[in-house]
């Protein structure tokens, strides 16, 4: 306890550290407050159908994300996804078009081409789902609840469509701004930051809803509700195994005289990731599950049949066997813009390094290529795992709300993005020569991949 309160003296005399604290906090309790903001023209106290609706099933898994934002009838309805659906478009079309490829080269300068670009699809893709977002609204809704109507016609006025689909656009844009600001001025990436408060949010009352399953008659009591909890909390174990899990390769540097001195021949480790896209495969793959329910127009699942009844079950054997084939192929996508084994056995040539047996340049690019290969198959697949263990574990009676929380999108972001925060202050803690945050170890985060 006392290695706590010296660890947060340690943070608090840290003046920029400090500073990014606090402005990330704010920034996120502006983001929580807009998810209050109802719609203009909509009543805040009769929103029970649309409550109810977005409990369970793609729905309510869309609410968790956006905060309860979408049940809330919110400006910040569509939350941050559209955004992350339009960063997967242009990174997908950076591996077909010649155009983008050229733009990923440029540097700094091509990043910000592409971060325009993105935010310009973000406004289409949020346009598209909006009309289909307020038509749900006004489905579930009593007429009533609903002010602006024409005096003519039972039915919303074309003053109420359109300034909700230009608010949910500017909404959705909000949200983006504040997530570039804490990931400029603040502490960790913003976008992920703002999607794990969202989840948060959700859990004091999916844990509360579970007590209260347990506690009735047939619920099993207290001692079921404390298992769920120990599983849990294992669960949670393995994943943080999994996202900080490598394989050190051994490098061996040549030795170099240098006058009387002699430098090098020494062995040193590259550390490969098990998991080396961290939780963005699991991003990328929802936001695409999210697309039946988009074209559907956010409809009740059971009203739906066929296809999209298929895939708006969370539940369902064939959402869940697409689900975790995406991860495993965004997995490997992924891996392959973030590791550039290429560049790593040109690095390692250029320092007078080598892998011992393996010859340097191509043929320890396609040593280091293969290895990757063989060490991300098993992560992609025990990442598609955990991703649909909400649906096996809701198998086993645990309420919808709370077994998102035993795997799937939820815990891989949570734990992903908290591992990568807390490296980002154990980093400033080091850098001033203060101790880390753990006492063994340094924490390292999805994106601590360095030669």
């Amino acid at each position: 306890m006392e290695r706590i309160f010296q660890t947060i003296r340690n943070i608090y005399k840290i003046e920029d550290l400090r500073k990014r604290i606090f402005y990330t906090i704010g920034i996120i309790l502006i983001y929580r407050l807009g998810s209050y903001i109802v719609l203009p023209g909509i009543d805040a106290t009769k929103l029970d159908a649309l409550h109810q609706q977005s409990q369970d099933g793609l729905l309510g898994l869309l609410n968790m994300f956006s905060g309860g934002a979408f049940s809330n009838a919110s400006i910040f309805a569509l939350g941050i996804m559209p955004y992350i659906s339009a960063s997967i478009v242009i990174q997908l079309l950076g591996m077909a078009i010649p155009y983008f490829q050229k733009l990923q080269k440029e540097g700094e300068s091509g990043r910000k081409k592409l971060n325009q670009i993105t935010r310009y699809l973000t406004i289409i893709v949020t346009a598209m789902q909006a009309p289909a977002y307020i038509a749900n609204v006004i489905s579930q809704l009593p007429p009533e609840a609903i002010t602006p109507f024409d005096s003519t016609m039972l039915s919303p006025s074309l003053f109420f469509w359109v300034s909700s689909v230009i608010i949910l656009v500017s909404g959705t844009m909000f949200v983006m701004w504040l997530g570039e600001r804490i990931t400029d001025k603040g502490l960790g990436n913003g976008i992920s930051l703002i999607i794990m408060i969202g989840i948060i949010a959700r859990l004091p009352f999916a844990l509360f809803g579970e007590f209260v399953s347990r506690m009735e008659q047939k619920g099993g009591g207290l001692v079921f509700f404390v298992l769920e909890i120990a599983i849990l909390i294992g669960v949670i174990l393995i994943t943080i195994l999994l996202v900080q899990g490598t394989r050190r390769i051994p490098v061996q540097y040549a030795k170099r005289i240098v006058g009387n001195k002699q430098y090098g021949g020494v062995r040193q480790y590259i550390p490969l990731k098990v998991n080396a896209a961290g939780v963005m495969p699991i991003i990328f793959a929802q936001a695409i599950m999210f697309l039946p329910l988009t074209v559907a127009g956010f409809t009740r699942s059971e009203s739906l049949s066929g296809f999209a009844a298929a895939f708006t079950d969370i539940n369902g054997f064939w959402y869940n066997f697409v689900f975790a084939l995406m991860i495993i192929i965004f997995t490997y996508f992924y891996t392959a813009i973030t590791v550039n084994h290429n560049q790593m056995a040109e690095d390692m040539k250029k320092n007078g390094g080598f892998i011992p047996g393996v010859k340097p340049g191509k043929r320890t690019a396609d040593f280091i290529d293969t290895v990757m290969s063989r060490i991300t198959l098993p992560g992609s697949m025990f990442l598609a795992f955990v991703a649909i263990l909400p649906a096996l574990v809701s198998l086993l009676g645990v309420n919808t709300q709370f077994s998102q929380f035993y795997g799937g999108t939820s815990l891989l972001i949570l734990v992903g993005v908290v591992l990568d925060t807390l490296q980002q202050v154990e980093s400033h803690l080091l850098m001033r020569h203060y101790d880390g945050l753990m006492k063994t170890g340094r924490i390292k985060g999805r994106s601590s991949i360095s030669m």
